[in-house]
């Protein structure tokens, strides 16, 4: 699973590893059941490991950790299309068979299951359960609970991404108690890595329950914390539970610090804000570059009460944009996609409005190896000249960089070539509107989510730039509910997305792009994608046999979605910037790869 981050491939151990890293599957007598698996080379903690290196395993527990979400919730059942689901639940209550580490690319180790043992013709993958995990109700983890779990994250009442998936995995089987059995529908170098990531809860939690029918419904889970309390769309809160398998399991030394989580939900970004700093809440990480530069001030700052710092990390920044919705049909021409990115005036923005915080998102995967950068090598060009007709010439012969206005460029020349794309797309200026032969304006509306309002003030200098060359861009803020809906209907012109990677794509890319993907309500292909060669290139990333061959299809892709011009790249920072009460002890050690308030929810601790 994506988390911000996902990833995936194929793993051994011993002498096995090298020879099926290289693909020599052939006549191999087994593939040995083994604690820890990664994608394309040896994992870094060696079997039976302490501890991970992020954490401190000595971290004393107790006190309780009063955090923030921001809108409302409706559901305890994060797996579903509907409602909104409670902050933490899929952190705190449900658990994977294995537990990814912050500190590789993609590495697994064993948790509720204590090893994974990969078939020799790579068709399948067979879990042996810790005879210790067990869910907050006391029953045992078992194998029937994992293939009940498949199934119905699978079925038509989960949401639909799941599907997507674990769309080559054929089924799971329930060997006995213990073991359970994933069988793949054809051989996919990642298959076992995501199904080792799957959730696994309790078949006591549904019963005979219509799974999209649970919102109300407590779950039953093995992670380290229950659902204590709650008040619907306000507050959340989890308690330790003092019965939890895992608490010195080398998954979880040293982590899930405090006796108690809850979490306060804020309607308005300056409420949550001042509530902070009243002390109502105890972390906040902030994605406001205006307010990170003037608003984190005052006295509990001055005294250290409050401390602000930035966390440099090294996750794939992934694409951050102005999304066209490409089912409309006014943005199907790429000329008009191109001419609307034209009038974005990103450096005017970074120097007057960001403090120059932020670097310009220049790839699908930006802030990392698998960025396409310069001329495609050999390497791309012999995965992407069997699609040269398909391609736009310049996907060969261009160096794609997003738009700029730095010297020798300016604002003025980006609105004149803007100016031309649009006349050759058939559209004319007529008293100051632009017109097509049907006499239709070229105007769109942005959607913001009500977290998303101070994107308001850089979408208005874009609407001027925008209104420069005829076209009438409006923009309004609507509560998460509302958003959601439309989101996952597709009724929106454009939508500010985010799309995070992980440091090893995988399935997760048939959910964002792939043509299969783009007509499902509840797909997280929010810009409607159909393209046949980008449908090619993510089963290149999929079935790469290795990470060098994985790198090389990443890029190829990316420069593909880059030429097709499909979002108006936003920016991104290479830091986590947090501001936290001076009431916590912190490991000495960051991970490399890590969501801020993630890392401290799971690592940090209460000081005594």
């Amino acid at each position: 699973m994506r988390r911000v981050n996902t990833g995936r491939s194929s793993k051994r151990y011993g002498l096995l590893l090298l020879a099926v890293l290289l693909g020599v599957t052939a006549n191999l007598p087994s593939v040995l059941a083994a604690p820890s698996v990664a994608l394309g080379y040896t994992p870094k903690y060696s079997s039976g490991f302490h501890h991970f290196d992020y954490v401190n395993p000595d971290a004393p527990r107790g006190g309780d950790l009063i955090l923030s979400a921001f809108g409302n919730f409706d559901s305890f059942n994060p797996y579903q299309l509907k409602g909104i689901p409670a902050a933490g639940l899929a952190e705190l209550v449900f658990e994977p068979l294995m537990e990814q580490s912050l500190d590789e690319p993609y590495s697994l180790y064993a948790h509720l299951a204590e090893d994974i043992e990969i078939a020799p013709n790579r068709l399948s993958v067979t879990f042996r359960l810790n005879p210790r995990a067990r869910f907050s109700n006391g029953a045992p983890v078992t194998a029937q609970d994992v293939q009940f779990s498949f199934e119905t994250l699978t079925g038509k009442q989960a949401h639909p991404r799941y599907r997507f998936y674990w769309a080559d995995i054929r089924r799971a089987v329930a060997l006995d108690a213990r073991h359970v059995r994933f069988e793949f529908a054809k051989v996919n170098p990642e298959l076992h890595l995501i199904a080792a990531q799957m959730p696994v809860f309790a078949r006591a939690w549904v019963g005979d329950k219509p799974f999209d029918k649970m919102s109300t419904v407590l779950p039953i889970g093995s992670g380290p914390y229950v659902v204590e309390s709650y008040d619907i769309g306000k507050r959340v809160s989890y308690a330790r539970n003092p019965h939890y398998w895992a608490q010195q399991h080398n998954t979880r030394r040293g982590m899930f610090n405090f006796e108690r989580i809850v979490f306060k939900y804020y309607k308005d970004e300056t409420v949550r804000h001042e509530a902070f700093k009243a002390g109502e809440f105890e972390f906040l990480f902030e994605n406001n570059s205006k307010k990170w530069a003037r608003d984190y001030t005052g006295p509990q700052f001055d005294s250290g009460q409050i401390r602000r710092t930035e966390l440099k990390h090294s996750n794939n920044a992934g694409m951050q944009g102005f999304v066209f919705n490409l089912r409309r049909p006014l943005f199907q021409d790429i000329r008009v996609r191109k001419a609307i990115s034209l009038a974005l005036d990103f450096e005017w923005s970074n120097r007057n409005l960001f403090y120059n915080q932020y670097t310009r998102c220049y790839s699908y995967f930006s802030n990392s190896e698998l960025a396409a950068t310069g001329l495609p090598g050999a390497d791309e060009i012999e995965l992407l000249a069997p699609f040269r007709k398909q391609l736009p010439h310049a996907v060969f012969t261009e160096t794609w960089t997003p738009p700029s206005t730095l010297p020798p460029e300016s604002l003025r020349a980006n609105l004149r070539r803007a100016r031309d794309l649009l006349a050759e797309a058939g559209w004319k200026l007529n008293d100051g509107v632009l017109q097509n032969d049907k006499g239709e304006r070229l105007e769109f509306e942005i959607m913001l989510v009500s977290v998303q309002k101070g994107f308001e003030r850089i979408i208005a200098p874009f609407a001027r730039n925008l209104a420069k060359l005829g076209i009438g861009l409006r923009y309004r803020t609507v509560d998460s509910a509302l958003y959601q809906r439309r989101t996952d209907t597709f009724d929106f012109d454009m939508i500010v997305e985010s799309f995070g990677q992980s440091q090893s794509p995988g399935n997760e890319l048939v959910g964002l792009w792939h043509s299969s993907t783009a007509d499902q309500e509840g797909t997280n292909n929010v810009m409607g994608l159909k393209n046949p060669v980008v449908d090619a290139l993510i089963q290149k990333v999929i079935y790469a046999p290795d990470r060098k061959h994985l790198v090389t299809a990443t890029r190829a892709l990316d420069r593909v979605l880059l030429h097709g011009e499909y979002v108006v790249p936003n920016w991104f920072i290479a830091t986590h910037r947090i501001a936290y009460w001076d009431r916590f002890g912190i490991p000495a050690r960051s991970p490399l790869y890590y969501a801020a308030e993630s890392w401290m929810l799971r690592s940090w601790w209460k000081k005594p």
